[in-house]
């Protein structure tokens, strides 16, 4: 089940070929067929009983089966491997506890515009709504988690619904699209075609975006006396970056990304200003604040990245690009609407013919505050700073590794810390902010780029809701270097509850841990540990020019905060920890 994709066959099943180039193929068959017409080549699963007759189907196809240690890290790594190809990733689950054990994964894709076909087993069409054995409606239950779903009732249905499918998932605003196939369906016979294009005259997303609006846009940027570009994950979902660079050397306009945007716009370029947002940069925030014209190109205005709606942007005229109209005027009142694809927006206004802003003297003032407010630490004692073990990775990698986080402190001084200069070398969970995202993400984004070094960054508390898939990197000796942030907490619950609880940490010290060393050992992954900040370089440089799969438990400061910090029910202008 693991074979190269040169070494594909046909499917298992008999075909009766036609003339008109359809087949007789079971319905096991077709999702295989229809698997390879798609260009997928690999496939994150875990088999159960529903879905016995697809992975007979998928015995020695010739895609390529990752099998994860549960569910949740299927999803996971099918969104890993999804946030760094751009192409849908697919998994595979059966009915029941293996369909709701891709819940989260797929609330999360929703959330962070992740395109997903996940295909779920179902007990037979003769006993659904009967209670049957590891019957769950998973139609009902990720109705509001995705962006469409599927029972198919008919073998012959399997073509068009997959075709759909991955249409849906991968264009418009992306997301992750479901497709439920009762055990009775796999074994059925019908004809497979798969020529025809999808028809689906109320799914008509709006990529070229109206000329007139993109002329109001360039009209009030030519106006503008203090305007700033926010990038988000569209950029990246759009490809967008080389015309983001363009545009923003054009006229000479700074730029903030958002957490998910990252990579979008080099960090080391003189217009970045940083991410903006609770714990952005001085500088992004403040060009936020103060900016007259913001265009918006491909965020969703997140109350993480907008603090009070009341003190963001309050004097700018917004111009907001979408290729998803629902998130225009959403949250963030918004002047000029521009619906479409983010890349043709830009391309529009790269040839629109207008006197660029009169903006040096606040272009000027923004990079003094970036100069004056950097991201900052103290480094003191002998212990390791987490940020310090950040910026080490970076140097060390020469900030080409595709880097991979959990949720939670080490999140954000990743963010903060690793200067990410090109798209699709940043992997985290955003939206939903799921704990555990990281290990089995880290693995599919390996399947995506096995030509990049791979790193996981991770917190020991979210290492340890999905740890055993440890198993997947010890088993096929992926080449993962797996670093552990070990501060002994829930680090930014505790970080809360130190700043607005009055230092009641109720529940969020992990006292008791595991020995991360001999879990690691234990499915056969080489493993070391440092916790003085002298040993960290040399550390350091072993671990990651080691061959094939590495683990590293940082021990760092305990009660190091993630700083510069907006305060909930604050403007992003009240920061707090702001040190030049």
């Amino acid at each position: 089940m693991s074979k190269p994709a040169d070494e594909m066959k046909r499917p298992t099943g008999e075909a009766n070929h036609r003339t008109d180039g359809a087949m007789l193929l079971k319905g096991a068959d077709m999702v295989v067929e229809a698997l390879r017409r798609e260009r997928v080549d690999v496939i994150f699963g875990y088999p159960g009983g529903a879905v016995l007759p697809l992975y007979d189907a998928l015995y020695e196809c010739g895609i390529r089966h990752v099998l994860t240690r549960h569910e949740q890290g299927a999803i996971h790594a099918a969104e890993g491997y999804a946030r760094v190809t751009g192409r849908p990733g697919v998994v595979i689950a059966t009915s029941g506890p293996g369909a709701t054990n891709l819940v989260t994964g797929l609330a999360d894709a929703m959330m962070d515009s992740i395109p997903i076909v996940a295909i779920t087993g179902q007990v037979a069409k003769t006993v659904i709504g009967t209670d049957a054995f590891q019957e769950t409606s998973i139609i009902g239950i990720s109705t509001p988690i995705t962006k469409h779903n599927y029972q198919i009732r008919h073998a012959s249905e399997i073509p068009k619904v997959f075709k759909e499918a991955f249409h849906i998932a991968n264009s418009g605003r992306k997301g992750p699209v479901l497709i439920d196939i009762p055990k009775d369906v796999a074994g059925e016979t019908a004809l497979f075609s798969y020529d025809d294009p999808p028809q689906l005259p109320g799914y008509q997303p709006t990529v070229v975006p109206h000329q007139l609006q993109i002329r109001k846009l360039m009209s009030g940027l030519s106006r503008a006396k203090k305007p700033v570009i926010l990038a988000g994950a569209g950029i990246l979902h759009a490809g967008a970056s080389a015309e983001l660079v363009a545009f923003a050397e054009r006229h000479r306009l700074p730029v903030v990304h958002t957490l998910l945007g990252l990579g979008g716009f080099p960090a080391s370029h003189p217009l970045f200003l940083g991410m903006g947002g609770m714990h952005g940069s001085a500088a992004a925030n403040k060009a936020l604040h103060e900016t007259d014209f913001l265009i918006n190109l491909g965020a969703r205005f997140d109350d993480r990245l907008t603090g009070k709606l009341e003190f963001f942007a309050p004097h700018a005229t917004v111009a907001h690009v979408d290729i998803d109209p629902a998130e225009i005027g959403k949250n963030v009142s918004t002047q000029i609407p521009v619906v479409g694809d983010v890349r043709e927006a830009l391309l529009m206004m790269l040839g629109a013919d207008v006197e660029s802003p009169h903006a040096d003297a606040w272009m000027n003032e923004l990079l003094a505050t970036k100069e004056q407010f950097p991201y900052w630490y103290v480094q003191e004692g002998t212990g390791i700073k987490p940020q310090r073990l950040i910026a080490e990775i970076a140097r060390l990698t020469a900030g080409n590794a595709v880097v991979i986080t959990d949720v939670g402190q080490h999140q954000m001084w990743t963010a903060q810390f690793f200067p990410f200069e090109v798209p699709d070398r940043w992997v985290t969970s955003g939206g939903l902010g799921t704990m555990g995202f990281g290990l089995p993400a880290a693995i599919g984004a390996y399947f995506g780029k096995p030509e990049q070094q791979v790193v996981a960054i991770l917190g020991d508390a979210g290492f340890q809701m999905t740890q055993q898939e440890l198993a997947v990197i010890g088993e096929m000796e992926l080449p993962i270097k797996v670093v552990i942030v070990n501060n002994g907490a829930l680090g930014m619950v505790r970080q809360w509850q130190e700043l607005f609880h009055g230092e009641r940490y109720s529940a969020s010290l992990l006292e008791w841990q595991p020995d991360f060393i001999k879990l690691a050992e234990a499915y056969r992954i080489p493993a070391t540990r440092v916790q003085e900040d002298d040993a960290l370089t040399d550390v350091l440089t072993a671990f990651l020019a080691a061959p094939g799969p590495g683990f590293l438990e940082c021990v760092v400061e305990p009660r190091e905060n993630v700083f510069p910090m907006v305060a909930p029910g604050t403007g992003i202008h009240q920061m707090v920890g702001v040190k030049p």
